[in-house]
């Protein structure tokens, strides 16, 4: 079932406002629980952490994101 563009673009506001932080929290927690448990990581070990939890969130969203900042492509004004 394929979304609208007006529901793909109702959900991306979602998604931003109320998932996407919610994802950032954890993720943080998430190095911390790491930095206390191995007792601090390198710099270089926690940017990769970072950029793969920062890559990772939207890949399951990509299908509601395509086409967001587009026109309508239903909209025959």
């Amino acid at each position: 079932m394929a979304l609208s563009h007006k529901a793909r673009r109702r959900w991306s506001l979602v998604v931003l406002l109320v998932a996407l932080p919610l994802y950032i929290v954890v993720a943080v927690t998430l190095t911390d629980w790491l930095r206390a448990r191995f007792d601090g990581l390198p710099v270089l070990v926690e940017l990769v952490i970072f950029v793969g939890l920062g890559i990772l969130w939207i890949l399951p969203f990509k299908a509601v994101f395509r086409g967001v900042g587009q026109a309508d492509p239903d909209d025959k004004g």
